[in-house]
């Protein structure tokens, strides 16, 4: 073989986005704790949609392409909590498809703009209903491809082609990177194929290799896998896995014990899998590990573990990434006061609230509530509240002429500030909201932070258990 060949055959350029779908990398984690065990989790955010998902997307458009059901130009339909979406997204929109998805409304906004941006149909539904409700997803994306001519739904529940995809790519590329040493393999389920492609996978080729099944607290799989009748079901932030059912596709007789992982627990191990092993990782990905660094802890002889990080972090960072959003859902302790400061959600005591100066241009306040998404800026001076810039105060500043957008934030401001100490009644705050008005806290003259209408009622909604 000459050099010129050689080296095109051991560095061949990819003909396309399609061909770099598998092959992720696998790393071991050796900053967590896992017990008497090794840690190693293949990284399937390095999918070039982003996910694991990618893989039976991929799969699943190629035998529907091969059986005729689909042709130049069709229409796909999918119900999907996100990754599957976005894995049909990009195939599609490379292979000239026109692509619907319903999507339930938990989904990450990253996710949504994300599969806008590729061109897919989002159709928007509820999350809070069950299989036979008519808002239900997947009832829904059936429906929508019954009513929709030569349309082919994708079906990722039911279609064979999804655990193929990790039958013959996931599964045997785990068993060569491991050496073909592999005692235990944690994986989700959502629509089933993962973990049933890789359980078929490793009946065969190592029967002693345990498939632990990490599941949602609040979705019905663990307690079908251990055998008792399935609790009332929950709801859970994590995106991407848990169900209310049985997936047609999810072989649980596979599954050699399951872990049932609480959002906070989920959250809070992605979060230490970034700080620790630099790994940005998804939402889904925290639950896998959070059951995996269990499951090891557990053990009583060294073992050989892997863990799947389904998807990156990268589209959950306003959610469990956001310090205010993990706050607000009671992830993460605050400071408990006992009186109004405890409704703050930016406390400038803490460093967080988001403000001007009335020296500075209307085009900064501008900017600073489009960078936060916030309506309204209180601007201080020395921790003293001299005014509130609302978007109502910029829009009649400038509506007559956009160049004052240079001029002074004290200019456009609004002086008729109704400030409230920590210690007044939540009644109080009643009478500043009818009156268009947004609360200002001040302990003596000292500014402390924001209370609005939002904030009231997210304070009351976390009252509810």
């Amino acid at each position: 073989m000459s050099l010129a060949e050689f080296a095109e055959t051991t560095h061949r350029v990819p003909a396309g986005v399609l061909d770099l779908i598998g092959n992720t990398p696998l790393v071991e984690l050796t900053r967590l704790d896992a017990g008497p065990c090794r840690l190693f989790a293949k990284l399937e955010g390095q999918n070039p949609g982003g996910s694991i998902k990618d893989r039976p997307a991929l799969a699943m458009i190629e035998a529907f392409e091969r059986s005729g059901e689909l042709r130049p130009g069709g229409t796909l339909v999918e119900a999907t909590a996100g990754n599957t979406g976005l894995g049909l997204a990009l195939i599609a929109a490379l292979k000239g498809y026109r692509l619907v998805l319903v999507i339930p409304d938990k989904m990450s906004r990253e996710k949504v703009l994300h599969l806008k941006a590729m061109g897919a149909e989002v159709v928007m539904t509820r999350s809070d209903v069950g299989k036979g409700h008519p808002a239900y997803y997947q009832d829904l994306a059936a429906k929508i491809t019954s009513e929709t001519p030569g349309a082919v739904f994708v079906n990722q529940f039911a279609n064979p082609a999804n655990p193929l995809a990790h039958e013959s790519g996931t599964a045997p590329e785990i068993w060569d990177q491991m050496d073909r040493r592999v005692d235990a393999v944690v994986c989700g389920i959502g629509s089933g194929g993962t973990l049933t492609g890789i359980a078929r996978f490793f009946a065969r080729a190592s029967p002693s290799t345990e498939i632990i099944l990490a599941d949602p607290q609040g979705s019905v799989l663990v307690d079908v896998v251990e055998g008792r009748m399935p609790g009332p079901v929950g709801n859970w932030l994590v995106e991407g896995i848990g169900e209310d059912f049985v997936p047609a596709n999810a072989e649980l007789r596979l599954v050699s014990r399951g872990y049932s992982v609480s959002d906070a627990e989920s959250f809070h191990a992605a979060r230490e899998l970034l700080r620790k092993e630099g790994i940005l990782a998804g939402s889904s990905s925290g639950t896998l590990l959070a059951a995996a660094m269990r499951y090891c802890r557990e053990q009583q002889r060294p073992k050989r573990v892997v863990t799947l990080l389904p998807d990156g972090g990268n589209k959950y960072l306003s959610k469990m990434f956001n310090d205010t959003w993990m706050a607000d859902q009671g992830f993460v302790a605050r400071r408990h006061d006992g009186d109004l400061r405890d409704l703050i959600v930016r406390r400038h005591d803490e460093g967080a609230s988001i403000t001007v100066g009335p020296d500075d241009t209307l085009n900064f306040a501008y900017s600073r509530m489009k960078l936060y998404e916030v309506s309204q800026l209180p601007v201080l001076v020395d921790d003293r509240v001299v005014g509130i810039i609302d978007e109502s105060d910029l829009l009649m500043a400038t509506i007559g002429d956009p160049a004052k957008f240079a001029e002074p934030v004290k200019l456009a401001m609004s002086t008729r500030v109704e400030t409230v100490q920590p210690s007044a009644p939540f009644e109080s705050l009643m009478p500043v909201f009818n009156r268009g008005h947004v609360v200002v806290v001040v302990d003596g003259a000292r500014f402390l932070g924001l209370i609005t209408r939002i904030d009231l009622i997210n304070h009351l909604r976390s009252k509810v258990h």
